[in-house]
C-alpha cells in the first residue's frame, strides 16, 4: 500500500514538473542533452533573446524533437543571457 502512494506522488509531481504557469514558456537548451526551462514569454520580445532565437533558426531551422523551442545552445550561455534579461 506504501509503494503505491509513493508511486502516486511521484506521479503527481512529475506531471506538476511539465506545466508551464500562464505567462510563461517551456524552453529545451542543450547542445547533445536538452534541459527544458520556463521563461517568461517577456523575453520573447527583447532584442538580446531574439538574436539568439535568429542564429537558431538560421543554424537548425524550425525542427524542434523535443514538441517545444529548442535552442541548441550551451546551458551556460542560456543561462547568462537569463540572469542578465532578469535584470533587466
Amino acid at each position: 500500500m506504501a509503494i503505491h502512494k509513493m508511486l502516486r506522488r511521484s506521479l503527481s509531481a512529475e506531471k506538476r514538473s511539465t506545466e508551464v504557469p500562464k505567462g510563461h514558456l517551456a524552453v529545451y537548451v542543450g547542445e547533445s542533452e536538452k534541459k527544458c526551462f520556463v521563461i517568461p514569454l517577456s523575453y520573447l520580445n527583447d532584442p538580446l533573446f531574439q538574436e539568439l532565437l535568429c542564429q537558431t533558426e538560421e543554424e537548425f531551422g524550425f525542427r524542434h524533437p523535443m514538441g517545444g523551442l529548442t535552442i541548441p545552445c550551451s546551458e551556460d550561455l542560456f543561462i547568462d543571457l537569463t540572469s542578465h534579461l532578469s535584470k533587466t
